[in-house]
C-alpha cells in the first residue's frame, strides 16, 4: 500500500497529471497577444494552412436587380480565412462580415480604408468554369470568405459587382454554396 502511494505522490510532484489537463484549461504562454481586428498578424491566419477534409462546391447564382444574369465564367474565386481582421476589413469593403453584391468599383473605391496587410499566403483561388461553378478541397474547419467578380452577360445592363459570402466549414464536411 505504501508503494501506491509513494507512486501517486510521485506523479503529482513531478507534475505528470498536468498532461492529463483538457485543451481548455491550459493557460495562454504569458507573452501571447489575443487576435486582433486592427493589427494584421500571420499567426491568426494559421489555422487556414491546416489540411482538413472540408469542400466547397459553389456556383455563381447572383442576378441583377432586373433579374438580369449574371457570370464568373473565367474569373477567379477567392477564398479568404476569417480572423478578426479579416472580418473587419469585409465588413469595410462589402458593409457586412456575412454576404453582399456591390458595385466592383464601389469595392475597389473602399480598399484605401480597410486594413491591409500581407495575407496573400493564406489566401486561396481558384477559377469558375464555364458553367459559373468552382470548387475547393482539403480545406480545415473554420469560417472563410468567398469572393468573386460577376460580370453581366451579353444583353444584361448592369455594371461589374463584386459579390461575397461568408461560409463555415464543420466536422470536415462538404458544402454547397450559392454566391
Amino acid at each position: 500500500m505504501s508503494r501506491a502511494l509513494s507512486l501517486a505522490a510521485l506523479v503529482v510532484s513531478t507534475g505528470l497529471l498536468a498532461a492529463c489537463q483538457t485543451t481548455g484549461s491550459v493557460p495562454a504562454p504569458p507573452n501571447a497577444t489575443p487576435p486582433s481586428a486592427s493589427v494584421f498578424r500571420p499567426g491568426d491566419f494559421s489555422w487556414s494552412a491546416v489540411p482538413g477534409k472540408g469542400r466547397i462546391e459553389g456556383q455563381l447564382a447572383y442576378r441583377g436587380p432586373e433579374g438580369g444574369r449574371y457570370t464568373c465564367s473565367g474569373a477567379g474565386v477567392v477564398l479568404t480565412p476569417e480572423t478578426l481582421w479579416s472580418r473587419r476589413r469585409m465588413t469595410i469593403l462589402y458593409n457586412s462580415p456575412d454576404r453582399a453584391a456591390l458595385p466592383a468599383d464601389e469595392v475597389r473605391a473602399r480598399t484605401p480604408s480597410a486594413p491591409s496587410g500581407d495575407y496573400s499566403a493564406f489566401v486561396r483561388r481558384t477559377t469558375c468554369d464555364a458553367n459559373d461553378r468552382f470548387s475547393y478541397t482539403g480545406l480545415p474547419n473554420g469560417a472563410w470568405f468567398l469572393i468573386t467578380v460577376a460580370k453581366p452577360v451579353a444583353g444584361t445592363r448592369g455594371s461589374d459587382m463584386a459579390v461575397m459570402r461568408r461560409v463555415e466549414i464543420r466536422g470536415g464536411k462538404s458544402i454547397s454554396v450559392g454566391l
